[in-house]
């Protein structure tokens, strides 16, 4: 039976399979007009592009979908766990700031107990830096304010990033600012994570240094440095700079090299502290159920009051009617005496005359 099918269609097979070869090769013989300056596409290659795209279209695009739908999964499986750790970390921060908020106003409490004073900045006067002179003898700059405008000797001279030196020498229209890296003198420092307390000043070569810290102490580089208020010059809690490099030195103390809070070589302005003042922590201030100087109130013995005066000497109070009305509770009543009486002498006869008209 195919065989008979077969031999009834041949000829048409054939015919149809030579018409299919010429007409493909006509089409890569035929070439497609082109843009300027492009060359001729032949047109079979159109048709070979035009009916496969489709094909590789949906194939990328497939592919594509299934990449970003596994991609998406598991960015979300790791979102999702980078989401719970972000979550426990904030929780164990709001325990940590819940923390650091009571110890504040605990060591609030115990200032204003102990009647401790605070120095704050109350006034500065921002200036600019004219000049410069250092040396190995001395390290200065020079400003243009002086006394006209306030300046006084031995002000505090800082930058928004930490301190720079104090007034060496107010001049009239300007002053002489001593920097942190001069060597003739030091400001008092306290590292932040110890609370070991030092002299922050400079060496002769031009570096800072931390001195008179035992050598016992164990410190790491990159610890804070912040004024500890001792020298009366600068307020407490101001940068001075951080450890760079811990050595052993002399006479069994460390030797501190330290990076100043401020950039000592390219300081253009400043400004100088010229009112600092001075105030104890008001405990009304202070909020919280307790306050220390209440605990300490009631555990202090209370003098006891005055005891009333005796009232045993008090008249009877008598009302309109003129009977004597009640004592008064825990008022004792006056006694009644009987009345005594008493009799005088007669007085003598008198033993001169009367004298004669």
């Amino acid at each position: 039976m195919d065989n008979i099918i077969t031999g009834r269609h041949k000829n048409l097979t054939i015919l149809t399979i030579v018409l299919a070869i010429q007409f493909f090769g006509l089409a890569a013989q035929i070439r497609r007009p082109a843009d300027q300056g492009t060359t001729p596409t032949p047109l079979i290659r159109t048709w070979v592009v035009t009916a496969i795209s489709p094909i590789e279209k949906f194939f990328v695009h497939t592919a594509t979908g299934i990449k970003n739908t596994f991609g998406s999964y598991f960015y979300l499986r790791g979102v999702r766990k980078e989401n719970a750790s972000l979550r426990e970390q904030v929780e164990h921060m709001r325990l940590e700031q819940v923390r650091l908020q009571e110890d504040a106003a605990q060591a609030r409490r115990l200032q204003s107990l102990l009647g401790f004073k605070e120095q704050f900045i109350s006034e500065t006067l921002p200036a600019q830096v004219i000049g410069t002179s250092g040396s190995d003898a001395s390290r200065v700059i020079y400003i243009d304010k002086g006394t006209s405008d306030g300046v006084k000797d031995n002000m505090a001279v800082i930058t928004p990033d930490g301190v720079v030196g104090k007034i060496a020498k107010a001049f009239h229209g300007s002053s002489q600012v001593l920097l942190i890296s001069d060597q003739s003198w030091g400001a008092g420092g306290i590292l932040v994570d110890s609370r070991l307390q030092g002299i922050v000043k400079g060496t002769q070569g031009g570096a800072v240094q931390m001195t008179y810290i035992m050598s016992d102490n164990q410190l790491k580089p990159g610890e804070r440095i912040v004024t500890s208020g001792g020298d009366r010059i600068f307020p407490k809690g101001l940068p001075l700079g951080t450890v760079r490099e811990v050595s052993p030195g002399k006479d069994m103390f460390l030797n501190i090299r330290v990076t100043p809070a401020a950039d000592l070589n390219r300081i253009e302005e400043v400004l100088v502290i010229t009112k600092i003042v001075e105030k104890a922590p008001d405990g009304t201030e202070i909020t919280g159920p307790i306050r220390a100087s209440d605990i300490l109130a009631q555990r202090l013995p209370s003098v006891p009051q005055k005891p009333a005066e005796d009232a045993t000497n008090t008249a009877p109070v008598t009302t309109t009617s003129g009977a004597p009305s009640k004592p008064a509770v825990g008022v004792v009543p006056p006694k009644t005496s009987t009345p005594t009486t008493t009799t005088k002498p007669a007085p003598k006869p008198s033993t001169t005359a009367p004298q004669a008209d």
